[in-house]
């Protein structure tokens, strides 16, 4: 079997960052608001808002400090219902409590998307929809849209794990009413940690930018009509979550490495999912027709398996070298619903519950070779065949 690469590494930091950082660190220069204009943060926002097509970009401190500010920028009243899919990160619902709104849990099915029946039941009773599309899978947004305009409902994305995903030809994180991304190592762009939301609002953004952390008159360094603000100066709670001018000297070299990045992590992941739907006991969901994917990690289903075949499985590509989450057979995952206590007892939500406890999840970096890339497969397909002993199924 080859030699396998590492997959816990990020990409390194471009060059062209090296001076940026050199002259902040000799000037002391950290925060946003100390220039006047061209602060570091400033530019990474317009950059980023450019790129992406958007009016307002606004830099935060990570991205669920963006989900945070956008419900509360909707101005929403406490306990507001905002429905989000039981498939998620820990810090989605998070988020929703920090907001003072109630979580309301979506199911998702075995395609790791949203089940449209359930969430059309459901949306009636919702003042709001925070839509993960997590670990990059797209749930059918034109549904998603149609059904919250219908109901004058605002859709939130969250878009971490999407950054270069489009849906009918347009960058997902821009259909919504606000979209939020992370910068976290894992993510398309490495900060560290960071986060940044869009939104072509203008009303909205101010009320986030003044709630971000922009107190006294440091919101007209931003580039929102001033008109904006002004009706908002001192009747909103700052919250502190500002980026730092470091994280964005960081982060801004990278834009320009996002198309190679998200080329080569979807090569990966069609390559790697390809050569796993050759076994019978492995599913890899499909990209929806509308949909082009910017995978950075690869997630497939086991099939026909008792929950000892599964974590046998798991424990023989960790043995072979390869870690495996299976989101919902650990005590303690943070995307597995159930183990999200602070919300009280968990619903049933039996597809979600189904799906995670077969759901794998993969690293892929996009910095891997296609050699990298077989040797991982091999290591999945050696583990779940040495599990189900299937010698047809062997790999020499």
């Amino acid at each position: 079997m080859a030699h396998l690469p590492n997959m816990h590494d990020a990409e390194p930091i471009p060059e062209a960052a090296r001076h940026e950082i050199d002259r902040l660190l000799k000037s002391g220069d950290l925060f946003r608001y100390t220039a006047s204009e061209g602060a570091p943060v400033s530019l990474l926002e317009e950059e980023f808002a450019a790129m992406m097509g958007a009016k307002y970009a606004l830099a935060v401190s990570s991205c669920s400090a963006a989900l945070f500010l956008s419900l509360k920028a909707l101005n929403l009243p406490r306990d507001a219902r905002v429905l989000i899919p039981a498939f998620t990160f820990a810090a989605v619902p998070s988020s929703v409590v920090h907001a003072d709104c109630i979580p309301v849990l979506c199911e998702v099915d075995d395609s790791y998307r949203i089940d449209m029946a359930d969430f059309a039941a459901k949306l009636d009773s919702v003042d709001a929809v925070m839509i993960s599309h997590m670990r990059g899978h797209t749930s059918d947004m034109d549904a998603i849209l149609r059904l919250a305009a219908e109901r004058d409902i605002p859709v939130i994305e969250d878009a971490a794990h999407s950054l270069g995903t489009r849906w009918n030809g347009q960058l997902i994180g821009t259909l919504g009413r606000i979209g939020c991304f992370s910068f976290q190592s894992y993510k398309m762009l490495n900060g560290g940690e960071g986060g940044i939301l869009l939104t072509d609002d203008a009303d909205l953004v101010a009320r986030a930018v003044i709630m971000s952390g922009a107190y006294e008159h440091n919101w007209k360094k931003h580039p929102v009509l001033h008109e904006a603000f002004a009706k908002w100066q001192n009747k909103l709670p700052l919250y502190n979550l500002r980026m730092s001018n470091l994280s964005a000297v960081v982060i801004r070299p990278q834009l320009a490495e996002l198309d190679r990045r998200v080329h080569d992590g979807r090569r990966n992941h069609d390559h790697v999912a390809d050569r796993l739907r050759t076994s019978p006991w492995i599913t890899v969901p499909r990209s929806l027709p509308q949909e082009v994917r910017a995978p950075d990690s690869l997630q497939f289903t086991l099939r026909d398996m008792t929950d000892g075949d599964v974590d046998a499985f798991a424990e023989a590509a960790k043995a072979m070298g390869v870690a495996i989450q299976i989101f919902g057979r650990s005590s303690d995952n943070a995307r597995a619903f159930w183990n999200w206590e602070f919300l009280g007892p968990a619903p049933e939500l039996p597809k979600t519950r189904q799906m995670l406890s077969r759901a794998c999840d993969c690293r892929l970096p996009a910095r891997l070779s296609i050699a990298d890339c077989d040797a991982v497969a091999d290591v999945i397909l050696s583990a779940v065949d040495h599990v189900m002993r299937s010698p047809a199924q062997a790999l020499a």
